[in-house]
Parts: C-alpha cells; structure tokens; sequence
C-alpha cells in the first residue's frame, strides 16, 4: 500500500448534513476520516461567538488527521457544504500504519504538504489589508474557480462582502 487513502477503500460512508457536525470539540476520538465529497470545516469557537477556521478539508483530504495520536478532538468539524466522509475506527488506522511503512510515509508526505499551506495561511492572515491578503492568495493559488471567492475570502480570514468590496476596486 503505497497511498495511505487506500486503507479507506472499503470502508463505510457516511453522510453529513450542510451546517451538521460530525463531531464536537472534547468528544472522544474513536475514528479516523477522509472526506470524499463535499467540504467539512474544522473550527474553534471564539469568546465572542465567532468561529475560527483551523482547516478546511474537501475531497481526498483526511479530517483530524492529528487527533490520532488524542484522547479528544481539539475542534468542531462541520460541513460547509453537503459532505460525505469514509470512517474507520481509529484503532485500525494506526495498526494498518504499523504495518505498512509504505502508507505510513504517504501520511506524512500528505502531512507535510497540509503543513506547508498551512504555515502560508497564517503568514496571509498576518497581513492587515484585505488587499494585501488577496495578493499573497493569489500569488500563491491564482484564481479561484467559478464561485470560489466566498472560499478565498474564508482562507485569507475576512467576510465575503469585505472581499467583494477589494474585488470591485480592482476592477475599476
């Protein structure tokens, strides 16, 4: 097993609703997941009732990956569009890793990757104008597809109308 989203292949599917979770922060962690259609965010809420983005997962990409190795899940994971996700018990995950080097090492190269566009957003986000960040998304992404931009807007951290605002500047 050379790709370590092989070891979801045969595993049950499971539907998530739009604006549902999946599970909730300081639930137990029992499984693994990986999306395989549709979007699940995973978010923290803040003193104020805003959300907090941490990750945004969609087709092929795994959820709480990181909760493997937790007692509880540090986060909420909600779908942001309608989503299905494969399931296995956490427990086969790490055996399967064990046994198989090969899929281990997918993991972590898949890991690295999420890393590194990770370390890019928090660099984004520490930028104050809305059209800086958009700049450095750009740079780094190019344009979104048709109806990406209320996805931008949630990656550089600022509301959809505040993005639109910069949108419209620049085509001025």
């Amino acid at each position: 097993m050379s790709d370590w989203t092989q070891i979801f292949d045969d595993a049950p599917r499971r539907s998530v609703a739009l604006g549902a979770s999946l599970f909730r922060q300081d639930d137990p962690v029992t499984n693994m997941y990986l999306v395989t259609d549709g979007a699940i965010a995973l978010e923290r809420t803040l003193t104020d009732g805003v959300p907090l983005t941490l990750h945004m997962a969609s087709k092929g990409t795994p959820l709480a990956e990181a909760s493997l190795f937790a007692d509880a899940y540090h986060c909420d994971a909600v779908a942001r569009a309608e989503a299905e996700v494969a399931v296995l018990p956490r427990a086969m995950i790490l055996a399967t890793l064990r046994q198989s080097p090969a899929a281990a090492l997918s993991l972590i190269e898949t890991q690295s990757r999420m890393l590194q566009a990770q370390r890019a957003r928090i660099e984004i986000m520490r930028l104050r104008r809305v059209s800086e960040r958009l700049d450095a998304w750009l740079a780094l992404h190019g344009p979104p597809g048709k109806g990406g931009w209320v996805a931008v807007a949630d990656q550089i951290g600022v509301s959809p109308p505040a993005l639109y605002r910069e949108l419209a500047r620049r085509r001025r």
